[in-house]
């Protein structure tokens, strides 16, 4: 994605976001809001903000962590920079699906093969759904919160992981089904276009193996160390799930941490939904309808636009500031 065009994505997402934000404070009394916001306890806020930054850095420490794994040694501020600037990129495209590639080629550049990239990637996605399929039904029946919507919700996820899991095993298990999905790869881009296809045809095949060879190497690890990055994936996540519930109290109001929870696991999962750039629009509809059950709507409001603001405009902000630096480093570098 060029500069151009990824600065109107954020362009595009950032007033879907604002358009939408908008159009709640129309229907929740706006004139309160803004009183309850002029009186919001700005340390609480801080303290929200604080939980999104944790959230980025323990996403960076997971990043590190399962390279470590794999036996790739990327020092930190590499793993902050890689997970900042797939922040910014998944903020611009459509359930997010950007950041995934740019963290495959930043890791490509320091040195991690294409195929073990693609495996980290992977990896951090398949634990990130492990959380949500187990933890979803168990806040749902702890809190009851909007339970038939939220089954349904969590039975369509858990099946369509199921479905993408045995979709993996059927490619990798062994050397010959590698062989045919990296035929069916090389037709697929073919059909496009014939040079390319040609040119990259053995690299298919290498790097589905390379990614074979991660996934063993994973999976030979002990089971601590497995345990050990799912916990790091449940910490990460409920930092960033309690973003909602500290703006919450800076507004004077209950934090609701059961039930905020419950609705912020509902609205990562329906978010993945590919419409908008980082899943604008859809994001604060959902938070809106869900938050609704159990806050006053007059504040719901500003409850969305400080959430938004924590965590999807900062997404935007900071990670163009690492992206920014990537780039001129990497013109700095390639100079000397």
């Amino acid at each position: 994605m060029s500069g151009k065009s990824s600065a109107r994505a954020a362009v595009i997402g950032i007033l879907i976001s604002i358009v939408v934000t908008a159009i709640i404070f129309k229907y929740t009394e706006s004139e309160i809001t803004w009183n309850v916001l002029k009186k919001a306890n700005w340390f609480y806020l801080l303290i929200a903000f604080l939980m999104q930054v944790s959230f980025w850095l323990l996403w960076a420490f997971r990043l590190k962590l399962l390279s470590n794994y794999l036996g790739y040694k990327i020092p930190y501020f590499h793993s902050v920079e890689i997970t900042m600037a797939s922040m910014f990129t998944a903020a611009i495209t459509p359930s997010s699906a950007g950041g995934e590639p740019v963290r495959v080629k930043m890791l490509s550049d320091r040195g991690v093969d294409v195929g073990t990239s693609a495996f980290i990637v992977l990896a951090e996605r398949i634990l990130d759904s492990m959380f949500f399929a187990s933890a979803l039904p168990v806040f749902l029946i702890i809190t009851g919160f909007s339970t038939s919507f939220g089954f349904k919700i969590a039975v369509i996820f858990i099946s369509l992981l199921a479905i993408f899991i045995y979709l993996l095993f059927r490619i990798f298990r062994n050397e010959a089904s590698i062989d045919r999905f990296s035929g069916i790869l090389y037709r697929a881009v073919k059909w496009f276009n014939k040079e390319r296809a040609e040119k990259y045809s053995s690299v298919f095949s290498r790097e589905l193996r390379k990614f074979r060879e991660a996934t063993i190497r994973m999976l030979s690890n002990s089971l601590s160390s497995i345990f050990v990055l799912y916990i790091l994936t449940v910490i990460l996540w409920t930092a960033g799930f309690m973003v909602p519930s500290f703006i919450l109290l800076s507004l004077g109001y209950d934090p609701y941490f059961l039930y905020s929870y419950t609705a912020q696991l509902i609205i990562v999962i329906v978010s993945l939904v590919p419409l908008t750039p980082g899943s604008s629009g859809i994001a604060e509809v959902s938070m809106a309808y869900l938050y609704s059950n159990f806050i006053d709507t007059n504040i719901l409001g500003v409850l969305v636009a400080l959430w938004r603001i924590i965590t999807y405009h900062a997404n935007i902000f900071f990670g163009a500031l690492f992206v920014n630096y990537s780039l001129i480093k990497s013109r700095i570098l390639k100079k000397y």
